[in-house]
């Protein structure tokens, strides 16, 4: 199958899933949060938690079989999985807005993942991070079209994943004020920031290298 075919059909995937991902938000929303989804967050039953995460760690596999199966090198099955996991992410808040009218704005607050702790931010926050991802594997593919594979280095590698850690931490570190007093004073744009552009940096480094092989 060729690059483009593979993109196309992994998009649909995606897009397939980001509507799922929707429908099961928009079942639990009426069913614990009956006026409209708001913070503070309300506790859940235990049993009813450890399947919430046990879905999204299964969420997330499927996003890595999806790479493995769609990708012919190690970086081109992570970028599918990038790839599949932004377009996911961006269909699912399309579908919340079709379906319930939320969110209000790119700037509405969200509980966005709950593994290794809960991730709160503005909607905008994960939408970037997601644009970056889709953007990143077709750089990634476009690029093993041509004959100019990328190969980031270990010194990459490390920067990427600090800067995501970095994003991630922008996302975690205030957590506890969505069960206590609701969202908190600001979303901690300038941590987000020192994480997504250097990050950005990092990947456009090695692509003008692979370009000048």
């Amino acid at each position: 199958m060729s690059s483009r075919k593979t993109l196309l059909w992994t998009a649909v995937f995606a897009i397939a899933m980001g509507w799922l991902e929707a429908a099961v938000v928009v079942y639990m929303r009426e069913l614990y949060y009956p006026g409209g989804f708001e913070f503070p967050l309300k506790m859940i039953e235990i049993n009813i938690g450890v399947i919430e995460i046990a879905r999204e760690v299964a969420t997330i596999m499927m996003l890595i079989a999806v790479g493995m199966l769609a990708g012919r090198t190690r970086l081109e099955r992570f970028g599918y999985l990038m790839y599949t996991f932004g377009i996911w992410d961006i269909v699912y808040y399309i579908g919340l807005k079709l379906a319930i009218g939320w969110p209000e704005s790119l700037l509405t607050w969200d509980l966005l993942f709950l593994i290794p702790l809960p991730w709160i931010g503005p909607v905008l926050a994960p939408v970037l991070v997601s644009i970056a991802m889709i953007a990143a594997c077709v750089v990634i593919v476009l690029q093993n079209d041509r004959k100019r594979p990328m190969h980031p280095g270990a010194w990459s590698w490390a920067g990427l994943i600090l800067c995501g850690l970095i994003i991630i931490v922008s996302f975690i570190v205030d957590y506890k004020t969505a069960f206590t007093t609701g969202v908190p004073e600001r979303y901690r744009w300038e941590l987000f920031l020192v994480g997504y552009l250097p990050g950005l940096a990092v990947f456009y480094r090695e692509w003008i290298r692979a370009e000048r092989v």
